[in-house]
């Protein structure tokens, strides 16, 4: 089987979000959004098999053109790992993808099959994005649940640090243990007007969030302060998380071996350098250390993509507790970040989401909507 041609299909018209979107990582300065753009790769073959996976702005797509899907790992290694010299890698993990919806597809079987199998289900956190007011924060927590989310991630990221850890106390208050209380400060995102956290200002709002009972506090400092990460970690019973924006998997090295992080982070689309193939590498490496992998998902128009490409992945090893779900209504919803899917992913009673078991990715684009 070769690759015969590479398409970039883009909706005719842009998502449209029902209301201005400012996102956490991006306050106080940034500016509201109020669309998502959706586009991702058609990759066709000489045996009629035609695989997608999302746009991820390769510079050279039809590079693909006479490649061998099954030869994945190749392509991986020469335009994803960062080890090769004049190859950034930036963008691949779209057509990566592609490549592994392709060999589902010629071998009828889901990916999470092709990888080794595992559970036919994975549990889900509602990943939040915007800063509100306590009471509408407890009502945001209040619908996640009634939609059968059993954890949520709150974001961090207001001026005064001390107003975040109000809303926490007042959200793990208020629900106790009936739902698992995630948090992410954010401290990564570039901002000109934000004052970020200190090593001390960070070392005592999770000892504060740690008394609370919080699952886990994610990047309560930048990516490089691995030696403030590790005294943080170690500092608390709680989980420190983090390395969502880590270029490739291969960053993560330090975090691990000096446990700054109890839980790694890595994106299968954002960036391009990790993919299906990369997410598998940094599980079996984070397991043989004792480390945890929550992956990070996207909240855009390729959630569907990314959220597929994880747990098709992560439901194959032991070491991946929970899978980030965005879900932040009526912005973050299946209308918005779902709108060109046939089947969209849906949170079952028990919080968890039903791998997808058709051939391949399991991801199903009603071109007719584009």
């Amino acid at each position: 089987m070769k690759v015969t041609k590479v398409e970039v299909i883009r909706s005719k018209e842009p998502i449209q979000l029902p209301e201005p979107w400012l996102a956490s990582w991006n306050s106080p300065d940034g500016t509201p959004i109020t669309s998502m753009g959706f586009s991702y790769y058609k990759v066709y073959t000489d045996e009629g098999i035609v695989g997608i996976g999302p746009d991820t702005g390769f510079y050279n797509p039809s590079i693909l053109v006479g490649f061998d899907p099954f030869m994945v790992g190749d392509f991986w290694n020469k335009y994803m790992s960062g080890r090769r010299v004049g190859h950034s890698g930036y963008g691949a993990s779209g057509l990566e993808i592609a490549l592994w919806d392709i060999m589902g597809k010629a071998t009828n079987q889901p990916i999470y099959k092709l990888l080794g199998g595992g559970k036919d289900k994975i549990f889900v956190y509602a990943a939040t994005s915007r800063l509100l007011t306590i009471d509408q924060h407890i009502k945001q927590v209040q619908d996640a649940m009634d939609e059968g989310f059993k954890a949520i991630k709150l974001r961090l990221h207001r001026p005064n640090p001390w107003d975040d850890v109000a809303v926490v106390e007042a959200v793990c208050e208020t629900f106790g243990d009936k739902m698992m209380i995630l948090v992410d400060a954010n401290q990564n995102n570039p901002s000109n007007e934000y004052q970020f956290w200190s090593r001390q200002t960070a070392l005592r709002i999770a000892k504060k969030l740690d008394k609370l009972g919080v699952y886990y506090l994610e990047e309560p400092l930048r990516l490089n302060d691995v030696e403030g990460l590790a005294e943080i970690a170690n500092s608390v019973d709680m989980f420190i998380a983090g390395g969502e924006h880590a270029p490739t998997i291969y960053d993560y090295k330090e975090h691990i071996l000096r446990r700054a992080y109890d839980i790694i982070q890595p994106d299968a689309v954002m960036g391009g350098n990790t993919g299906i193939t990369g997410l598998k590498r940094i599980a079996y490496i984070a397991d043989y250390f004792g480390v945890q992998v929550v992956p990070h998902v996207l909240s855009t128009g390729v959630f569907p993509f990314d959220l597929a490409a994880a747990i098709h992945t992560l439901v194959t090893v032991e070491n991946c507790p929970v899978v980030e779900f965005p879900y932040d209504p009526p912005i973050l919803a299946t209308e918005t970040i779902q709108k060109f899917v046939k089947e969209p992913f849906k949170i079952d009673k028990d919080g968890y989401v039903k791998i997808p078991n058709k051939p391949g990715l399991g991801v199903e684009i009603d071109e007719e909507k584009l």
